[in-house]
């Protein structure tokens, strides 16, 4: 019975993440209202970019707070809520309050600055709430399968505010009544998910098993072994070390692992910062979100601006396209990393941004020769389906390396917001930049200096980061595990009660 009800916590799960794919992160939202705004309110391009800069910086300077406090509070189902509730009100706030030309620009700016706030609560929150139900052994199956469900979501959602806007031209602001409706059905189903589902320890990334109600039936996933003492009393796999060796590794080896005492603590976040992987990988973000986050609204406004109502649901079409690509993408990662590790996976991702642009680049060439056209319009929509490769693998391993790279710190939140704070921060630079050199340059032009920048975290990845999925766990035990919803009472060990404290010590700094 109590593995039947862990079981629903992971199904809330998958339920939760389809309807949190509209605003998830606020991206999917930004980039329709930025479509809404220089289409139907005739925003320039550098207005819209402007209200993309604020949205991300406010991201960037909250998203490390807010994963520090995800891994401290015990609300976290609580906090998750919340945070949907004001995106959703501040996304249909701009649709009922913007003024045509930017007459009323500076309240835009201070909306897009809260919305930003509150969205940096979201991916921490999910993913932590994610870990604390399966626990890091669990986590490849279990990220996948929300980010499937995320992308479907998306894909559905979006395709709804399409069509409304379709038919409804040029009043298309009632298509954000989708944010509401997606609001509501991620608050239904994550306050379904019981308090005692969710183990703060694990959460943090302190211990990597979940030791739910499910403890009772089995504590040890399947083909998973439990950790041996030596003869000093120390653990061989209580706690994953961070490597002091520089990240310079050409290879796709595994990381080194070392002894730790069998009580975990959690490391403070100054010692956090201190991973040369970690900062490189935060480097990398940045980069990519750099080049990658203006694109999609690049194309969505290639394909809509000059087209009227067929116009707007072609931008609309440029989500649905990549979000539906995502879903296999995210099925792949889960699928394959444990087997491959998460490298190879990784960089198809961060080379396919390139390819696409360089595609771009073609077909705005032959459409400045040829003009417009039915066949190109398809053409250059076409392309979002390596979008849904890039930013599909993107958006499941970097949880997945976040999550390796985090293993025994108890820091997985924080860690999380750094990460996630990168990437905010590259893509609000990149919000402002993709505008400006579309109005200054042209699109062609800005498509082609996106997919320059774009090489530059592809080869940081290939050169300077190794393979963060150990060496020892490729094709072994790791490829079997589970989640705890997945454990069977066949392979449970039985945990003394020193155990079970041991546990729970958590120093928060």
């Amino acid at each position: 019975e109590m593995g039947r009800k862990s079981e629903n916590a992971t199904r809330l799960l998958g339920k939760v993440a389809f309807f949190l794919g509209e605003v998830r992160d606020g991206l999917t939202m930004i980039n329709m209202q930025n479509a809404f705004l220089i289409v139907s309110k005739n925003y320039t391009e550098k207005q819209a970019g402007v209200l993309f800069v604020v949205f991300g910086l406010s991201q960037f300077l909250f998203q490390t707070p807010a994963g520090y406090m995800m891994d401290y509070t015990n609300k976290k189902t609580a906090v998750l809520s919340a945070a949907c509730i004001a995106t959703s009100f501040l996304t249909i706030l701009t649709a009922l309050t913007a003024q045509e030309e930017g007459g009323n620009i500076g309240f835009m700016i201070v909306i897009k600055f809260f919305q930003g706030v509150v969205t940096a609560f979201i991916p921490p929150g999910l993913n932590s709430i994610t870990q604390g139900i399966v626990g890091s052994v669990g986590m490849t199956k279990q990220v996948s399968r929300n980010e499937m469900m995320n992308h479907f979501g998306t894909a559905v959602i979006v395709l709804a505010g399409s069509l409304i806007a379709y038919f409804l031209y040029p009043d298309i602001g009632i298509l954000f009544a989708v944010s509401a409706v997606a609001c509501l059905g991620v608050v239904f189903f994550l306050n379904m998910i019981r308090p005692q589902d969710i183990d703060h320890d694990a959460a943090r990334g302190l211990i990597d098993t979940s030791k739910t109600d499910t403890d009772t039936i089995c504590s040890t996933p399947t083909g998973y072994k439990p950790p041996v003492n030596d003869a000093d009393g120390e653990s061989t796999e209580a706690k994953k070390s961070k490597s002091d060796a520089p990240s310079f590794n050409f290879g796709f080896g595994g990381r080194n692992t070392e002894s730790f005492s069998s009580t975990p603590h959690a490391e403070t976040p100054l010692n956090v910062l201190r991973d040369p992987i970690l900062l490189t990988f935060v480097v990398m973000c940045f980069l990519f979100h750099l080049a990658n986050a203006s694109i999609l609204p690049l194309v969505m406004q290639t394909l809509a601006i000059g087209e009227g109502r067929s116009g707007i649901l072609m931008s609309g079409l440029c989500i649905i396209v990549s979000q539906t690509i995502m879903v296999g993408s995210a099925k792949l990662c889960g699928d394959y990393s444990t087997v491959y590790g998460r490298k190879p996976l990784f960089l198809v991702g961060l080379f396919s941004l390139s390819v696409r642009c360089l595609l771009l680049v073609i077909l705005l060439t032959l459409r400045d020769a040829n003009g417009h056209s039915t066949v190109l319009q398809v053409c250059i929509l076409s392309t979002q389906l390596l979008d849904g490769v890039g930013a599909g693998f993107f958006g499941t391993m970097y949880i997945l390396v976040t999550s390796d790279i985090s293993r025994g710190s108890g820091r997985f939140s924080m860690t999380l917001g750094i990460t996630t704070a990168a990437m905010s921060i590259g893509g609000t630079v990149s919000g402002y930049l993709g505008q400006a050199l579309a109005e200054d340059k042209g699109y062609r032009e800005a498509f082609g200096i996106l997919g320059f920048i774009g090489l530059v975290p592809a080869l940081l990845y290939l050169f300077c980061i190794p393979e963060t999925f150990s060496a020892e766990e490729l094709g072994g035990n790791r490829n079997t595990m589970t989640g705890i919803a997945e454990e069977n009472e066949e392979n449970h060990d039985d945990k003394s009660e020193d155990q079970q404290n041991d546990y729970k010590s958590m120093e928060m700094i």
